[in-house]
Formats: structure tokens, sequence, C-alpha cells
């Protein structure tokens, strides 16, 4: 049962009072009044309702108030203004109501302040500039000019709030600013330069608002910086060239804007990169191959812009960190016009498991070399709305291994990415695309769908028994399902489009056609004899350019070699299928 708050006389005047995280209910009574001498009241997470009475206001001796996280309505009393001493103020995530009492500004020893997620409307009282001592402080509504005179201040959280209007340009004068976070409002105009001024400033967050211009060449002076968030605004021109002197960055996103110009060149030389997003904007050119130089990259997310080109083939050297490569929506066409324009090289990356080339112009066949260690840890693999023709790759399929295996070791759902990025990816599901915007890391997920695949589909897919949902539909497949195993748990939807396939779920029967058993043996052979000859064919070209670079005879000598351990290969294949 959750317990009632209780002060009894033997228990006063005894110092600080911690009654946190106790399933307390009620009210506080009125005789809380009467503890003179306490020092730090805490009262936070627990069941607690009704107003705070004025009588707090009687705790003189008060350092620490912390009522946070319970369900305490009415407005702040003005009588806080009486406690002098007081250093921390803990009043968020409640339900309080009315302004903020001009008497705050009484509060000239007061370090933090958090005042977010109530129901408090009005302006913030001018005389919150008279607090010259506050370090950290989280409001809730529009912010007056005297803020500016807050010149201790080190952190300012205003989140998820409705704070309108303009950023005030007062906030250049916080120089010991560590933490300016003012995302989830409804700030409009441009970004005054005069942050740039903020030498100091670790975290600086502008997301999700409605801000506009250009992002200001001046925040290349913000040398301390190491977070940078200015997504889901109306941020126009290009990407400024100063933003490459943020040597400290580590989370650069500028996602759902209206960005243009080529991504920069030297956002290589950033090397303490690990979040870069840029989705969602106009950026075109092709993608700089500097960016193979953020060896701490974790996640690359530039999908829905006008990129072109293919993807650099150091890219598979970059990172062993790279769990999310999302491009998505672009204009990508791989580095020829004939074959080889899967980046194979990207199945190196130890810990890659979001691939998403959906939506681009890539094309021919699916090429896999021999090494088994290849997208070992993929989860999401979408070439969805591409133009990839030829067999599946039956190869690719035998690797895969985190959709092989279900972790039974996890007792609460866990996502992909954490508390900077989640990735999304695009589900059909009877007939519908639904977008989904956090990602389970037992999600799984295939989407090979709307391109020119043909031949049989292999049955080792049935084998990746954590796969959520298949998606094959709109090619041009034939045969038979295969059965059994995961192939069980997909529904029509995963097939539709492909006039020659039959078998369940599908209306049309298979019945038992071992012809067509046959035929798919036949097709799986020579679908592996086909990527074995692509892997013999780019040995044979690596070879002749080595021949080129260092003596033909050494070339040819080499050629020879590989020659002949190709026909020790299909002898091999030869022996295997008699």
């Amino acid at each position: 049962m959750p317990r009632r708050i209780m002060y009894a006389k033997e228990v006063r005047d005894q110092g600080p009072r911690h009654r946190s995280v106790n399933q307390i209910s009620g009210t506080i009574p009125p005789q809380i009044g009467s503890l003179a001498r306490i020092q730090a009241l805490h009262i936070f997470e627990n069941h607690l309702n009704g107003s705070i009475p004025e009588e707090i206001g009687y705790l003189r001796s008060l350092t620490e108030l912390a009522l946070s996280t319970n369900f305490f309505n009415g407005s702040i009393p003005p009588s806080l203004g009486n406690l002098n001493n007081l250093s921390h103020l803990y009043l968020y995530e409640n339900h309080l109501s009315g302004s903020i009492p001009a008497e705050i500004g009484k509060l000239v020893n007061l370090v933090e302040a958090y005042l977010q997620v109530n129901q408090l409307t009005g302006h913030i009282p001018p005389e919150i500039g008279k607090m010259r001592s506050i370090q950290n402080l989280s409001l809730y509504t529009n912010i007056p000019k005297t803020i500016g005179d807050l010149t201790e201040l080190k952190l300012l959280y205003v989140d998820a709030n409705q704070l309108s209007g303009p950023i005030p340009s007062v906030l250049g004068n916080l120089k010991k600013l560590n933490y300016l976070i003012l995302n989830n409002n409804q700030l409009s105009g441009p970004v005054p330069s005069v942050l740039g001024n903020l030498k100091n400033l670790n975290d600086l967050t502008l997301s999700n608002s409605q801000l506009t211009g250009s992002i200001p060449s001046s925040f290349g002076n913000l040398r301390n910086l190491q977070t940078l968030f200015l997504s889901d605004n109306n941020l126009i021109e290009e990407i400024p060239s100063s933003i490459c002197n943020l040597t400290s960055l580590t989370v650069l996103d500028l996602s759902r804007n209206i960005l243009k110009g080529k991504i920069l060149q030297c956002l290589g030389n950033i090397s303490s990169l690990q979040y870069v997003m840029m989705s969602h904007n106009n950026l075109s050119g092709e993608l700089p191959s500097s960016i193979c130089n953020l060896t701490s990259l974790q996640i690359l997310d530039l999908g829905r812009n006008n990129l072109m080109g293919a993807i650099p083939q150091c890219f598979g050297n970059m990172s062993g960190h790279l769990e999310v490569l999302d491009m998505k929506h672009n204009n990508l066409s791989g580095d020829n016009l004939l074959n080889d324009t899967f980046p194979m090289w990207l199945g190196t990356l130890p810990e890659l498991r979001v691939l998403t080339l959906r939506s681009n112009k890539l094309h021919g066949p699916i090429r896999t070399s021999g090494s088994e260690h290849m997208f070992l840890e993929l989860r999401i693999f979408d070439l969805s709305r591409n133009d990839f023709s030829k067999n599946l790759p039956t190869s690719l399929f035998q690797h895969l291994k985190a959709m092989r295996t279900i972790d039974q070791t996890s007792k609460e759902p866990r996502y992909l990415g954490d508390s900077y990025y989640h990735d999304s990816v695009m589900v059909s599901s009877k007939g519908l695309e639904l977008e989904l915007l956090r990602i389970l890391t037992i999600y799984t997920t295939i989407d090979l769908s709307n391109n020119k695949f043909e031949g049989y589909i292999p049955s080792i897919m049935g084998n990746h028994i954590a796969l959520r949902v298949l998606n094959l539909s709109h090619n041009g497949l034939q045969g038979c399902i295969p059965q059994g195993n995961q192939f069980h748990t997909f529904e029509n939807n995963s097939y539709e489009g492909n006039d020659k396939l039959r078998g369940f779920p599908l209306s049309k029967g298979c019945g038992n056609d071992s012809h067509d058993s046959v035929s798919e043996k036949t097709y799986i052979g020579s679908a592996l004899d086909e990527e074995s000859n692509s892997e013999f064919q780019n040995d044979f070209w690596k070879a002749a350019l080595m021949g080129y670079g260092t003596g033909l005879c050494i070339g040819l000598s080499i050629i020879y070699f590989l020659t002949s351990t190709r026909n020790m290969k299909a002898t091999l294949n030869l022996q295997k299928k008699k």
C-alpha cells in the first residue's frame, strides 16, 4: 500500500528529509512549515497531489527543494521567494499551472532550477535576470531578454514547450554556457550568428522548430562543440565549410531541412564524428571519398536527397564501428553501366546492422565474394525499388548470421540506435507501406521487391529463423516457393507480382512436382557457378592490373595460376554435381 507522508513531533528540526521514490501518496500538510531548520527536502518520484503549501516559505534554512515527478497542481507559491538560501529547485514533471511568480527573482543563491513538463502559462518574469548565481535553468515558455544577465549560466534547457518567436540574440552574452537546448518548440526566424560567440558550448540543440535562413558560418568558432542538432527546421542554402572547424564534434544532425549543395569534402577531417545525419534535404553531387576517413563513424544517414554516382569502395574499410548505412531515395547508380553495381565490399563491415539502398538507380546482378564473413550482423537489408536483375544471390543468404539466431537473453525491448538516433524501415503489409520509426534489435527484414530478379527462391532463406519480414514481390521469380521453416510465417504479399511463382501461401499449388525440384537444384548450382565465375573475373582483372604495373611476365604468371585454380574449382563443382 502507498504510504502517506507523516511528520511526527520527534523528527522535527533534525536536518535533511529524504522521502524520494517511496510511493508516498496524499498531500503535503501545512505543518511542514514548522520544520524551521530543515536544509533539504527531497520528495520526488512519488504519488503526492494537491497544491504546494504556502507554508514551505517558512523553511528559511532550506537549500534544496525537490518535489519533481509527482501530481502536484495549482500554482507555484510566491512564498518560495522567501527561501533566501535555496540553491536547488526541482518542480518538473507535475501538473502545476499559472505563471512563474515574480518573487522567484529573489532567489539570488539559486544554482539550478528545473520547472519543465508542467502546465505553466504566461511569460517568464523579467525578475529572473536577478538570479546571477544560476548555472542550470530549465524553463517552459518564452525567454525574457533579461536572461542575458545570467552570466554564470551553464545550462539553458527549454524542451517540448510552446516557446515561440525568434531566438533572443542576448543569448550570445552567456559566455559560460555549456548546454543550450531549445528543441521541440515553435521558434521561428533565422539562427542568430551571435551564438557563435558561445565558445564553451558542448551541446547546441535547436531541432524541431520552424527556424529559417542558413546555418551561420560563425558556428565554426564553437571549437568545443560535441553535438550539433539542427534537424526538423526550414534551414536553406549550403552547409558552411566552417563546420569542418568543429574538430571535437561527435554528432552532426542536419536532417529534415531544405539544405542544398554538396556534402563537404572536409567533413572527413572531423575524425571524432560518430553520427552523421543529413537525410531529407536537397543535397546533390557525389559522395566524397573523404568520409572513409571517419574511423569512429557509427551512423551515416544520407537518405532522401539527390545524391548520385557510386558508393566509394573505401567504405568497406572506413570503420569497424559502422552500424547503419542509410542511402535510400537517392540517385545512386553504381560505378558503371554493366554489372558489379552492388557494393559487396560493405559486407566486410563487422558491425553493420542496417543497409538501406532503397529507391535508387542501382542495377545489374548481385555478385558475391567467397568470404564466409559477409554481413554477419545485418538485420535490415533493403534493396527494393532498384533495377537489380538475374538470380537471387544464393551465397549471400548463406551468411547473414544475425538472421539465423534469436537472442533469448534480452528481458526487455532493445532498439537499434540510441538516444541520438533511431533508424526507420519501410514495411509493406496488405498493400500498404508502413514506416516503423523505431526498430527493435530482434526485428529483421529482407526487402528485394520491385527489382528484376529472376529464377527460383533459394530454400536456404528458410533457415533465417529470426527473419520477421521477407518481401520478394514484383520481380520475375518462378517455380515453387520453398516450404517449411521460416517460409511458413510469410504472407501472400511477400510474393505478389511474380506471375510464375506458385505454392503456399499463393493460390497456385505445386503438388508433387519433382521436375520443379530438380530444376531448382540445377538453378542453384548454376547460380553458385555464376557467382564463382564473377569472383574469378574480379581476380583475373586485378592480376592483369598487377601485370601492367609490375611487369607483364609476372602478371601473366599470376593469371595462369588463377586460371589453373579456376579449372580446379570447376572440376570439383562438376564432381559434386555428379
